[in-house]
């Protein structure tokens, strides 16, 4: 099997460069260095079709030169660095010290050069308030999670495997706010739980909601949510599409649309969302229920809830 780059190459295809739109035969790193750009991020922002030798691991995984790549790894010793974090590695965590002793930033070149590339983003402004903003923050408060780490943080939202429209939802809810495709991932130790999660600076900031546990935590619905009954809708249907039920038993002619969650406030909140739009909820241990079966179907499809 021969790469794509070499085909194009012999039948004498000649390829435009997407920087200046220059063609060539193939994109080099020796023209790319004109640009101060390298294959690699050229690849990565254009695709690797008409590019020169790249590093094997950025080519598609049916190439053969990928393959015997990551056949020779096998062949290789174990790396020097195996088992060590640069905390605990002896060397390395002497030069990280006298690092921060002398203030120097190491990546600081790199850093400005991903900057003017788009590699690295360099600001984080705030969302423009909408109703897509006010679902999404309310699916978080009800099944999401902000964890801080020392130079970013991650937002994580659980999900049932059995409700691919939630995830689907919620995933391009994420991808459209903070631009990033979010990871999703089954977790094998929690039966039917699927994640979505992305890595950003300043998440919590933008979002206005804390990081950590949020149990015991004092909730409030931001005045821009509770001004505006669209925006009041949509905030409502990210909770109960989190944590929300749509039950039906006619034999005995119940009928209950509920939200469950253990932290007060915000059972408080979905009580105080529902009389302003006019519903009848009644409050009991860890739930706000609308039982009314007018009411039910009503606030139901005033919601679209589970509706994709």
């Amino acid at each position: 099997m021969v790469g794509k780059s070499y085909i194009l190459w012999y039948s004498g295809i000649m390829i435009k460069c997407k920087i200046c739109g220059q063609k060539f035969s193939l994109i080099t790193g020796t023209h790319l260095s004109l640009h101060d750009w390298d294959l690699s991020t050229y690849a990565k922002k254009f695709g690797i079709k008409g590019c020169g030798f790249l590093r094997p691991n950025l080519l598609p995984k049916n190439d053969i030169r990928y393959k015997r790549w990551k056949e020779s790894l096998k062949k290789r010793p174990v790396s020097w660095s195996k088992g060590f974090t640069k905390e605990t590695h002896p060397s390395i965590a002497k030069m990280v010290e006298t690092f921060k002793k002398k203030r120097i930033d190491n990546f600081a070149e790199w850093r400005k050069k991903a900057v003017k590339l788009g590699i690295v983003r360099a600001d984080y402004p705030s969302f423009k308030k909408s109703g897509s903003l006010a679902e999404l923050i309310g699916a978080i408060l009800g099944d999401g999670h902000i964890e801080k780490f020392p130079r970013t943080e991650s937002l994580t939202i659980a999900c049932n495997s059995n409700n691919p429209g939630f995830i689907n939802r919620y995933a391009d809810l994420v991808k459209k706010f903070f631009n990033k495709k979010p990871y999703i991932k089954k977790i094998s130790k929690e039966k039917n739980c699927i994640r979505i999660r992305i890595y950003q600076k300043n998440i919590s900031k933008r979002l206005g909601i804390a990081t950590g546990n949020r149990g015991k935590s004092v909730i409030h619905i931001p005045n821009w949510i509770i001004k505006n009954k669209n925006f009041l809708k949509r905030y409502l249907r990210g909770l109960y599409e989190a944590e929300g039920s749509f039950c039906v038993h006619k034999p005995t002619c119940t009928y209950k649309f509920l939200f469950s969650n253990r932290n007060q406030s915000l059972l408080d909140n979905v009580y105080r969302a529902l009389k302003i739009l006019g519903f009848h909820p009644h409050v009991s241990q860890y739930k706000v229920q609308v039982s009314r079966r007018e009411e039910v179907y009503k606030i139901k499809n005033l919601l679209k809830f589970r509706q994709y």
